[in-house]
């Protein structure tokens, strides 16, 4: 059965790191929003367009979990209602939905986007403190009724 691997986690918790090694190890399509939005958009902040990439990568996701193979969200998840539609898709193409919450202390991850920002990799986009406090804002942390595969920091 295919398997829709959904990364949760602010920015820096290692959401993309996990997303290249599922796509070694499983092999399964990774989707990530800030690639597109670096090659298409140029702005990953454009919240907009955001939701346009967003949509259109949870209907490729659909339609290769149909194909049978595994696809990887990068999308950080913050919301519930994101993933309730996320493993709703994944379920109505015949797949299972497995979530990996990504939760490393705050401190870290400044640590972490800080030494991105000082060699930023491809398709990446500058994450200041003050992003990740807002972020962490946002954060609607899993219950106990969704189906956690991994929490890791």
């Amino acid at each position: 059965m295919a398997t829709l691997f959904m990364l949760m986690g602010l920015p820096g918790s290692g959401k993309t790191t996990l997303a290249r090694r599922l796509e070694r190890e499983r092999p399964a399509l990774v989707l990530s929003p800030d690639v597109w939005m670096s090659r298409i958009v140029g702005d990953g902040y454009d919240f907009k367009r955001r939701e346009a990439v967003t949509e259109v990568q949870l209907e490729v996701a659909e339609r290769v979990l149909r194909l049978g193979n595994d696809v990887v969200l990068d999308f950080g998840f913050f919301h519930r209602s994101d993933r309730d539609e996320a493993r709703a898709r994944a379920k109505a193409a015949g797949a299972q939905a497995q979530l990996a919450f990504l939760d490393p202390p705050i401190q870290e991850l400044v640590r972490r986007v800080e030494a991105r920002n000082a060699a930023l990799p491809p398709d990446t986009f500058r994450v200041s403190r003050e992003h990740v406090e807002l972020c962490a804002t946002w954060l609607e942390r899993p219950q106990a009724d969704e189906l956690l595969w991994g929490v890791a920091g």
